[in-house]
């Protein structure tokens, strides 16, 4: 291998181009490096501002859901402070009304308790609130009768309501206070009419009195106030005519016949065996039966159409959602 001389290696050095170093100075790496900043510049700040779109949608939306949630569980505890508003209410009712009921039964002698055992007030408390009972038919008969048909309606409905599935101290009270309007305004006073009617048109004291007064009550008498009770139940609900008469259409037959299921066994001690100024007191108690069977009929298809009706301008409603 032959060596290199010294002639040889200076050659080689002197013919080789230097490389010259970079300069900034240039007017075109000032361009490069001046573009090149900008872009970075702008991809920097189009990642913050999809940084700050992101955020700032994400925070819209979770305002939003907050928003819900707490108009939602506000409803709640509004619809709950309502419904243990209501609760409360229809529980003073109750308790307060029978609280006086009891009350007024048992001190029908309180100025003659003083000595008395409670053996002798529990015995004679019956027989004396008869007797008081009597004395307001002598002195008032029609509002006495009235009284006492206003109380069965009502009790009737809210063991309707209780029947229905609704809980003892949720009762609809709109709904109860018509029922027992109907029973003190018109059917305490038209029965007593009735009765007295019913006397004077089949006055005699055979055997066949009895069936057939059974059978005018019915047909004629019974046709004509399951239809009062459902007209003047509707007009108070402010339903349309069209819808009462569909009503009434539907339910006459059934509520006929289911009359006759209870009625004629309870009539023959109606008209074999109570005198006529009595006899709205024993129906009375037969009542709280049938009124159950009257308000069920009367309220059923109202209060569906009601439901339907709500749930059709509620736009979030289950039966909607579905």
């Amino acid at each position: 291998m032959a060596t290199l001389n010294n002639h040889h290696v200076f050659f080689f050095f002197s013919t080789r181009k230097p490389t010259k170093p970079i300069s900034y100075s240039t007017p075109s790496t000032k361009l490069l490096l001046f573009s090149q900043s900008k872009t970075n510049r702008k991809v920097i700040k189009s990642i913050a501002e999809d940084k700050e779109a992101v955020t700032e949608k994400i925070s819209v939306s979770d305002i939003k859901a907050d928003e819900e949630n707490g108009s939602e569980s506000k409803e709640e505890y509004v619809a709950g402070t309502e419904k243990f508003a209501g609760k409360a209410i229809n529980a003073s009712i109750v308790l307060g009304f029978g609280t006086l009921a009891v009350t007024r039964l048992l001190t029908i002698d309180h100025e003659y308790w003083h000595g008395w055992t409670l053996y002798e007030i529990l015995r004679y408390a019956p027989e004396h609130n008869w007797i008081a009972y009597e004395e307001a038919l002598k002195e008032n008969p029609v509002l006495a009768k009235m009284m006492i048909s206003g109380i069965v309606y009502s009790l009737g409905d809210w063991i309707a309501q209780c029947y229905e599935g609704k809980p003892l101290f949720e009762f609809d009270r709109t709904r109860l206070f018509r029922s027992g309007l109907v029973g003190f305004a018109l059917h305490g006073s038209l029965s007593h009419f009735y009765y007295q009617l019913c006397e004077a048109l089949i006055p005699f004291k055979d055997w066949w009195v009895v069936p057939v007064k059974i059978a005018f009550d019915q047909t004629v008498w019974s046709a004509v106030w399951n239809s009062i009770y459902f007209v003047v139940l509707g007009l108070m609900r402010f339903e349309s005519p069209a819808n009462i008469f569909d009503e009434l259409k539907t339910t006459f037959v059934p509520l006929l016949t289911a009359g006759w299921k209870l009625w004629p066994f309870a009539h023959l001690v109606t008209y074999g065996l109570i005198p006529v100024e009595q006899r709205l007191l024993w129906v009375d108690c037969v009542e709280l039966v049938w009124v159950t069977i009257l308000s069920t009929y009367s309220n059923e298809k109202s209060e569906a159409r009601i439901s339907d009706t709500s749930s059709e301008v509620d736009p979030n409603s289950p039966s909607k959602k579905q």
